[in-house]
């Protein structure tokens, strides 16, 4: 079977700056594949690259079974695309945007009128017929994936799709991702800095790092490889003297330090967090707070590159 999105050693350099280094995919048909990573990461570049929007400096990319560079136009037919920004024309009202979006990929009059119904649980269908710059950002975002979805593509990309939505927008795409993934089997090729979104979504994640591909594997996978439960104490003084202590006991798999937190890494937070405590009092720390939770994305992308995804508000 082809893979519905390929791409080998795929590199982007502007100037002197690498934004994306060799980096390999294999995305299969039907599946949800994230792209996790901070701001700046390579995420939005790869998008725009396998989206024809960007060029390749080096390596080679398919989609949908057509080669990005000799097959553009065959490439742009067979996808959906959402960026970060929304393209969308503030002098036009919702159902316009979506019959033009329709028209442009050559559906009939009463073919776009039922794709409109079909991504009605997108949008707020009360202000279909108003223009789009009275939009609120969230509806616009809502729209533009529409947009993204009026002939019905055999591959969908999302650049942070839900950034800037309340829960209960965000949560609406994420029932309407879930429905096209499941019902019609549509890949699905997401980025996201939002880590439960990638957790509920997606078969698979990518976590780039200044441009590289630091792991992969399917969510709970990348979690079992960290540890099963995650030990974090908050302290006042000396973290690295802290993380020096946790680090000695039985159980302990590893140890991270986060400005004034350290993580501790374990099987089982219910037996290590007494010793934990202990230890933190022996070496003469100052404990804020001791707790104990479920190994996250957060918790692998910190192992892999010594930091957190930081979201932006």
């Amino acid at each position: 079977m082809v893979a519905a999105i390929s791409a080998c050693k795929l590199r982007r350099t502007y100037g002197d700056i690498v934004a994306v280094d060799s980096v390999d995919l294999e995305v299969e048909a039907g599946e949800v594949y994230g792209f996790l990573g901070p701001n700046g990461a390579g995420k939005s570049t790869v998008v725009r690259m396998l989206c024809t929007l960007a060029s390749m400096t080096a390596g080679s990319a398919s989609v949908a079974g057509y080669d990005v560079d000799s097959e553009g136009d065959q490439v742009r037919l067979n996808i959906g695309v959402a960026l970060q920004d929304a393209a969308l024309d503030g002098k036009l009202t919702g159902r316009e945007t979506l019959t033009l979006q329709g028209r442009y990929y050559g559906l009939s009059r009463g073919s776009i009128s039922t794709r409109i119904q079909q991504v009605a649980p997108l949008l707020d269908m009360s202000a279909i017929d108003r223009r789009v710059s009275t939009y609120s950002g969230g509806m616009k975002r809502r729209l533009d994936l529409a947009a993204a979805l009026m002939h019905n593509p055999e591959v969908l990309f999302l650049d942070e799709p839900t950034t800037g939505l309340d829960p209960i927008s965000r949560s609406m795409v994420w029932e309407q991702l879930k429905s096209l993934n499941k019902d019609l089997g549509m890949t699905i090729f997401l980025t996201t800095q939002y880590l439960e979104e990638a957790d509920a979504l997606t078969d698979r994640v990518g976590i780039l790092n200044e441009g590289r591909l630091a792991a992969e594997g399917a969510p709970e996978d990348l979690k079992r490889n960290v540890g099963a439960d995650v030990v974090v104490a908050r302290v006042v003084n000396d973290p690295a003297r802290a993380a020096d202590a946790v680090s000695q006991l039985a159980g302990v798999s590893n140890v991270e330090v986060y400005g004034n937190e350290i993580s501790a890494a374990t099987t089982d937070g219910a037996l290590i967090i007494s010793p934990v405590a202990v230890a933190l009092a022996n070496a003469e720390i100052e404990v804020i707070e001791l707790s104990i939770r479920p190994t996250t994305l957060d918790d692998v992308f910190l192992e892999l590159t010594g930091a957190r995804i930081e979201v932006e508000k």
